[in-house]
C-alpha cells in the first residue's frame, strides 16, 4: 500500500467511524477521554495495568468520583467500548492514545517510565497505518526523541523500518483535565494537537473533533508539548507570586485574600490567584521541573521557574510555623498538642490527592511531635502516594470531636464542611484557604490565617 493510500485509509476509518481507538490509562485522564470519543461515536478499548479499574468498570463502579456514574455505566453498558488489560490487544486499534503518569523521581528530575515501557508494549504490537498519541505531561522532544525510538526499538521485524508520515502517525495533544470542575468538561475544553509531521496532525485533530467541540492544530508536537508546560508554569509562578506576597502582607496584619479581591476588580491586566499551603495535583508541582531539567541540558537556567518552586514548596513548613506560633499564644507548645487536618484532597470537592500539601502537612506536624488526624468526607483512608504512606482514616466531623482538638487546620475547603460548627466548637483554627471568612467575628482571636 502507498504512503498516500495508507493516510487515506486510516482517514476513511476515522470519518466513517469504524476505526478503533485504543486509550491507554484509564485514569482522570484517559476514562473521560475514552467516554467523550465514544459518545462521538467511535468504538474504543480501554487499557490499565490495573486489574481493579477493569473490575470496576465490569461491575458499573465508579472508581473516580467526580465524574459521576453515568460515565460508567454507559462504558460498561456499550458494546463498543471495553477495558482489559491485555495489551496484546493493541494491534486491533487503528489509533492510540497514551494518557499515563509522569511523575517525578527522588531528585526532581522527571520520570518517563511509564512512558518508555507503554510504548515498548505499543511497539511490540506496531502495523503499518496506525497513529499513536501521546497526551501525557512532558518535556519538548519527548514524542520524537523518546517514545517513537523505543516503539521502533520493539517493533516487529516487519515493522521496524516503518516512515512516520507514511506508514505510521505520531502526534502528542496535551490534557487539559481539571478534576472537579463545573463549568468545562473533556468534550468542550479546546484541544491542542501537534503531529511530528503534517500528517499525523490531521489524523489526530480529526479523531479529537469525535469528541471534543474546538480542536486547534499546532504547527508540531514540540509546540503542544511545549504550550501545556507554559500553561502550568504560567499558574506555578503566579501561586508562588501570590503566595510570597501572603508571608510579607501577614507580617503587616493585612488580608491577603482581601488585596486579592480587591485587585481582581480591574477588568483588564490582572488575574487573579490565590494563596494556599502548598501546590497539588498532577500538573502544577510538577510539570515545571520537567523544563527545568531540560533547559539544564541544553545549556540554560531557568532561574523564575526554580524561585517559583523554592517558594511554592516551602509553603507547608511556613504554615506549620504558623500553627507553632498560635498555638504558642495558647501557651501549647506544638509537641503533643492534637491536631485535626481538614481536607486531605488537593482541591476542594475531589477526592484526588495527587501531590496533595495536607500530606507534607501532617508530615511535618507528626516530625514536630504533634498528635495528627485528618476529616476528608471524600476520602475516607489514605493510600500510598509518590511520597507519603500515612496509613490513616478520616474521623468524622462532630461538635465534641472538634472541640477535643488543640488546633483545626484547613488545607482544603470541601464545601461538605460545616464551617458554623468548626467555628462554635473549635479551640483554635488555623485557615489556609479563607474558608473561615464569614466567622471571623465568631471566632476573634481563635482563628489564625496562614
Amino acid at each position: 500500500m502507498s504512503s498516500n493510500s495508507t493516510f487515506r485509509s486510516l482517514q476513511a476509518k476515522i470519518e466513517d467511524d469504524s476505526a478503533i481507538v485504543g486509550v491507554i490509562g484509564l485514569g482522570y485522564v484517559g476514562l473521560p477521554l475514552a467516554h467523550a470519543l465514544h459518545r462521538g461515536g467511535m468504538s474504543a478499548i480501554g487499557f490499565d495495568v490495573d486489574e481493579r479499574k477493569i473490575e470496576a468498570i465490569a461491575a458499573k463502579q465508579n472508581y473516580l468520583r467526580h465524574l459521576g456514574d453515568e460515565m460508567i455505566e454507559d462504558l460498561s453498558d456499550s458494546d463498543r467500548f471495553t477495558a482489559t488489560t491485555r495489551f496484546d490487544r493493541l494491534g486491533e486499534c487503528d489509533v492510540i492514545i497514551i494518557a499515563v503518569p509522569t511523575p517525578l523521581g527522588r531528585h526532581q528530575e522527571p520520570d518517563l517510565s511509564y512512558i518508555t515501557d507503554t510504548a515498548e508494549r505499543i511497539g511490540r504490537t506496531l502495523r503499518p497505518g496506525q497513529l499513536v498519541i501521546l497526551e501525557s505531561t512532558t518535556y519538548p522532544r519527548t514524542t520524537r526523541d523518546e517514545m517513537l525510538p523505543v516503539m521502533l526499538e520493539h517493533a516487529p521485524d516487519s515493522a521496524r523500518d516503518l516512515v512516520v508520515g507514511e506508514d505510521l502517525f505520531v502526534a502528542f495533544s496535551p490534557e487539559r483535565e481539571d478534576p472537579g470542575r463545573k463549568d468545562h468538561s473533556t468534550s468542550t475544553i479546546p484541544k491542542l494537537v501537534g503531529g511530528l509531521e503534517e500528517r499525523s496532525t490531521s489524523l489526530a485533530a480529526d479523531v479529537y473533533r469525535k469528541g471534543i467541540a474546538e480542536v486547534v492544530e499546532v504547527a508540531s508536537a514540540e509546540i503542544a508539548e511545549s504550550a501545556k508546560l507554559l500553561e502550568n508554569i504560567f499558574r506555578a509562578v503566579n501561586i508562588a507570586l501570590v503566595n510570597e506576597m501572603k508571608t510579607v502582607l501577614t507580617e503587616m496584619d493585612i488580608d491577603i485574600w482581601e488585596v486579592v479581591r480587591a485587585a481582581s476588580t480591574k477588568p483588564f491586566g490582572f488575574m487573579p490567584f490565590f494563596p494556599g499551603p502548598g501546590l497539588g495535583g498532577h500538573c502544577i508541582p510538577i510539570d515545571p521541573f520537567y523544563l527545568t531539567w531540560k533547559a539544564k541540558e541544553v545549556g540554560c537556567s531557568t532561574r523564575f521557574i526554580e524561585l517559583a518552586g523554592q517558594v511554592n514548596t516551602a509553603m507547608p513548613e511556613y504554615v506549620i510555623d504558623r500553627v507553632a506560633g498560635a498555638l504558642n499564644e495558647h501557651a501549647k507548645p506544638i509537641k503533643g498538642s492534637k491536631i485535626l487536618v481538614m481536607g486531605l484532597a488537593y482541591k476542594p470537592d475531589v477526592d484526588d490527592t495527587r501531590e496533595s500539601p495536607s500530606f507534607e502537612l501532617i508530615k511535618i506536624l507528626e516530625e514536630r511531635g504533634a498528635e495528627v488526624d485528618y476529616s476528608d468526607p471524600h476520602i475516607a483512608e489514605t493510600s500510598r502516594v509518590r511520597r507519603h504512606d500515612l496509613r490513616m482514616t478520616s474521623v468524622e466531623l462532630t461538635p465534641e470531636r472538634i472541640a477535643s482538638f488543640d488546633c483545626i487546620l484547613i488545607s482544603t475547603n470541601h464545601a461538605a464542611f460545616d464551617y458554623p460548627m468548626v467555628a462554635e466548637h473549635a479551640r483554635l483554627v488555623v485557615d489556609t484557604r479563607d474558608a473561615m471568612r464569614d466567622h471571623h467575628d465568631a471566632l476573634g482571636d481563635r482563628l489564625v490565617l496562614a
